[in-house]
């Protein structure tokens, strides 16, 4: 049994990745005894699986995942909600407020088309509809800051091993930051020049998602740009 390939070195779709019997992760196949890549990404080994990080791709949607959308429409007792995924996502009234709908309620007081929500995804519907719910902390209609897009498989480099990149974000810059497991992020900061230092320093990440060290690399940035502040 052994890994073919240096950790997080680059593969394609049919790349040979691991021979010999292991647990197989995402965007991996297995060929008798042999496992084989099935995106463009980077190879990840840990102790008893091998995966591959894709660094393209849309974003499929998943029960637990926290997501930032737009409303697109109303129907009766519900929104429809663009998430950037294969369809739409339906909030319905009673994942809002916690209450029965009614015909007398005007749902435009608690959204409306163009309103960007902080939700989760509580379910899928037999068709793979995303369910939301907006009942939770921190989740519902977004009143402050503004939303960038990245690529979706680029999330678990921004959020880093157990959340040393973003949180190193979060405390060098003191923005507050939403992240969407469909790409979209949520920034929020003291100052627009702040969120925008937030925005650079994601991008990078984005672009520099398969390189190593990059968490080093970010922190230095953003301690430069605090050093020709002062």
């Amino acid at each position: 049994m052994s890994a073919k390939l240096e950790e997080r070195s680059i593969v394609v779709p049919g790349d040979l990745i691991y021979e010999g019997r292991i647990r197989t992760g995402d965007n991996t196949y297995r060929d008798r005894e042999n496992v084989y890549a099935t995106k463009v990404g980077l190879v990840n080994y840990s102790k008893d699986r091998v995966s591959v990080i894709a660094l393209e791709g849309g974003y499929a949607p998943l029960v637990g995942d926290l997501v930032i959308g737009t409303v697109t429409d109303l129907e009766l007792g519900q929104w429809l909600v663009d998430i950037d995924g294969p369809t739409d996502a339906v909030l319905t009234v009673s994942e809002a407020t916690d209450k029965p709908f009614r015909t007398s309620l005007d749902m435009t007081q608690i959204l409306d088309v163009g309103d960007l929500v902080v939700a989760k995804i509580f379910d899928l519907d037999r068709n793979r509809t995303p369910l939301l719910s907006i009942l939770g902390r921190e989740l519902g209609r977004v009143n402050e800051g503004f939303v960038i897009r990245i690529t979706p498989s680029k999330i678990p480099r921004l959020i880093g091993k157990k959340g040393s990149m973003i949180n190193m974000i979060l405390k060098e810059t003191r923005c507050n930051v939403t992240i969407g497991q469909n790409g979209r992020i949520l920034i929020n900061g003291r100052s627009r020049g702040d969120e925008e230092l937030v925005e650079r320093v994601i991008r990078m990440v984005e672009d520099e998602a398969h390189t190593s060290g990059l968490t080093n690399r970010i922190q230095e940035y953003l301690k430069s740009i605090k050093e020709e502040k002062k």
